[in-house]
């Protein structure tokens, strides 16, 4: 049942900006899975989710997958800090960095492990990322403009 109830955590904040551990409750309800504020605690610490701000000028769950506890906002804090600009061409994104922070950062963005990147190169301030499809490149881009609070 846990599984169960933590991959479809999974599922609600990648579907909904759900800032609360009461708005994920609720989530959680109507599809079907009771449980307390303790359960939902506990699952959010394991999980390992951050919150980012959202575009509503709120703040919402996200899953940076890691191997360490702490990992996430790691991640999290070093695409914030090393972040500088982005563009894309077609199913490519190019990221620049501050200098010498390529590496951190694209490894920033592997933790996250999302669906939509095939692989990224980076060189010493120039992140090169292959994505799926133009709808994708786009997609990533709104998620580290999330991360980065980047609105441009």
């Amino acid at each position: 049942m846990k599984e169960k109830r933590q991959r479809e955590i999974l599922r609600l904040i990648a579907a909904y900006e759900i800032g609360t551990q009461e708005e994920l409750a609720y989530r959680l309800g109507e599809a079907g899975f009771e449980a307390t504020q303790a359960t939902i605690s506990r699952d959010i610490r394991e999980l390992k989710l951050s919150k980012i701000p959202a575009e509503n000028g709120r703040q919402k769950y996200i899953c940076l997958r890691s191997g360490e506890p702490s990992l996430g906002d790691k991640y999290s804090r070093v695409l914030r800090e090393g972040f500088d600009s982005m563009g894309m061409a077609e199913n490519l994104l190019v990221i620049k960095t501050v200098s010498g922070m390529a590496m951190a950062v694209a490894a920033a963005l592997d933790a996250m492990n999302l669906k939509e990147i095939v692989g990224t190169i980076a060189g010493d301030d120039t992140i090169m990322m292959a994505v799926r499809t133009r709808e994708d490149t786009e997609s990533v881009m709104r998620k580290i403009k999330e991360i980065t609070g980047n609105a441009d």
